[in-house]
């Protein structure tokens, strides 16, 4: 194990789980346990009649839709290809005003 890392234990849904991780990590880890761990006290109160497994399934699918929802805003392809065409109009027009 390298000196950076470390053990530390991360409590879901009242489980233990022991991981090593790199130090600088470890408050990353701790609050995405704390975001899981709240995530499945809502679903547990919306859905009580759920069993354990539909209430962890639906935990990750929600973990796994603010992930898709953090991709796409973070997507700037299309802002960049907007900017590509305004500094190709802007260049048109330039020179079409330099010929007259």
């Amino acid at each position: 194990m390298k000196e950076s890392n470390f053990r530390i234990n991360i409590k879901i849904d009242g489980r233990n789980y022991p991981l090593n991780i790199d130090r600088k990590d470890e408050e990353r880890y701790r609050k995405a346990a704390k975001i899981v761990n709240e995530t499945i006290t809502e679903f547990r109160k919306r859905f009580q009649n759920n069993d354990q497994q539909d209430i962890m399934a639906m935990t990750a699918f929600q973990s796994a839709l603010d992930y898709t929802r953090l991709e796409e805003r973070q997507d700037y392809s299309q802002f960049i290809d907007d900017i590509k065409d305004l500094k190709d109009d802007i260049s048109d027009f330039l020179q079409e005003k330099s010929r007259k």
